[in-house]
């Protein structure tokens, strides 16, 4: 048995509509089935109540443009998603708990680096903010980030693509079938954290024994090796047979084997939108799985009528799929802007599309190459005319980087550079700063 928190936050007041699939109905028919079943009365369980995250916790890992005034009134729920991620995963690290479950909505692996709005039914990343409150507050150095959704998790993908103390380990659908469209083998992270982001895209169809023998055979090797002191899964349950946004087909029961394969410290929920005929049985088996309890007997009402992929037929596939993720080399292009300091710079353009609003985000990446830390990151960020700038400041930054960090910070700052909006990430000294060409600075 292992002592496993739970915690439930429905976010009754938030809804993208009334028929869409990312409502509060996701979790309601999971506590009916928990209570159902008795499973909250096993005493390993342990209950938990939702709290807010700050705005210093959001702000330590995404930046809000064109400033976070500006998305006020549609935080609370998210807010309350994040921090419930906090709380249960501060009552793990202080030993109050062996693992959690972290049953709450809305979902956030597709927000990133930068916010402008909802995507991906996602406004901020709850994974992304928890894992920089742990090394913030509690000093760990090490953690994974395994993402069983069937979307890629292309949001926490780019808040960790150049920091090499995050793994970061994608499987999913392909994205050449699936929203986002990402997530492919060459993508494998920055100059200074090459190979720290795994990304394993899966063909339709793939089911339960194909999911179990990536992880035994690729998944847990690559995590053995990396030695986190801390594995969060993003328990996405949109690979279920029945779900109506993706084609995989997983059952109820695999999803407890690949919980009780990965052994994650926490378990975050993300997507998951076949509401009654997949979600109370998942999460049932999720549970229990964490709890060290037998979950092989849950069965969810539907049978599998979708035809799945033989493991012999989905073997070479994923031999080959690891044959190009090894091969692919590092190529990168140095731009160094007059004003940047000493260095070499390398650029990498990015552009994201916010399907839940419908606009387009361009962005423009520079990474300052090191080979002491993570390397310090200045983001142009543009939506429509408007431009706002993110600097970086890396946890456990070299002496070097971070002072190219204060340079870039007060050189953007002066006003012949024609910016209106930025931000510094010091995530080193664990301060944020706002920067407005009309209110002046602020911090948080």
């Amino acid at each position: 048995m292992k002592r496993t928190g739970i915690l439930f936050f429905p976010a009754f007041d938030w809804s993208l509509g009334d028929s869409h699939p990312e409502r509060e109905e996701r979790l309601l028919y999971t506590q009916e089935q928990l209570f159902e079943e008795g499973v909250l009365d096993l005493p390993q369980i342990k209950q938990f109540s939702p709290r807010v995250a700050t705005m210093k916790d959001v702000l330590r890992t995404q930046a809000l443009f064109p400033s976070p005034g500006a998305h006020i009134e549609s935080l609370d729920p998210h807010l309350i998603s994040a921090g419930s991620s906090l709380l249960l995963g501060e009552a793990q690290v202080k030993g109050e708990i062996d693992n959690g479950f972290v049953m709450a909505r809305p979902p956030g692996h597709h927000s990133g680096a930068t916010v402008w709005g909802n995507r991906g039914f996602c406004s901020l990343n709850n994974e992304a903010i928890l894992v920089n409150y742990l090394r913030a507050r509690f000093g760990k150095k090490r953690i994974a980030i395994v993402d069983t959704d069937v979307h890629h998790g292309d949001g926490t993908q780019d808040i960790f693509y150049h920091d090499p103390n995050v793994l970061f380990i994608s499987l999913h659908q392909d994205g050449r079938t699936l929203y986002p469209g990402s997530g492919f083998v060459n993508e494998k992270g920055g100059p200074n954290a090459w190979d720290q982001t795994l990304n394993i895209p899966l063909p339709p169809g793939t089911g339960d024994e194909g999911y179990h023998y990536i992880l035994e055979n690729w998944v847990l090797p690559r995590l053995q090796a990396f030695a986190p002191e801390i594995i969060i899964n993003s328990a996405g349950q949109d690979n279920h047979f029945t779900d109506p946004l993706a084609s995989m087909n997983l059952t109820a029961r695999g999803y407890g084997r690949i919980t009780e394969l990965l052994q994650p410290d926490l378990a975050v929920l993300e997507g998951g939108y076949s509401i009654e005929g997949a979600l109370p049985y998942v999460n049932l088996a999720i549970l229990l799985a964490l709890a060290g309890e037998d979950y092989h007997h849950v069965r969810e009402p539907q049978k599998l009528k979708r035809t799945t992929l033989t493991l012999a037929a989905l073997k070479p596939y994923i031999q080959d799929l690891q044959k190009q993720q090894q091969t692919v080399k590092q190529s990168f292009t140095i731009q160094n802007k007059p004003y940047f300091p000493k260095g070499n710079w390398i650029s990498i353009p990015h552009s994201v599309y916010y399907d839940t609003e419908g606009f387009q985000e361009t962005r423009h990446d520079y990474v300052r190459e090191c080979s002491n830390c993570a390397g310090t990151v200045y983001i142009e960020s543009r939506r429509y005319t408007e431009t706002s700038i993110l600097v970086r400041i890396p946890f456990e930054a070299c002496p070097i980087c971070e002072q190219a960090g204060y340079d870039l910070w007060d050189h953007l700052q002066k006003p012949n550079e024609g910016f209106a909006n930025g931000m510094l990430q010091n995530q080193l000294h664990d301060k944020q700063y706002l920067w407005n060409r009309k209110e002046g600075l602020m911090e948080f």
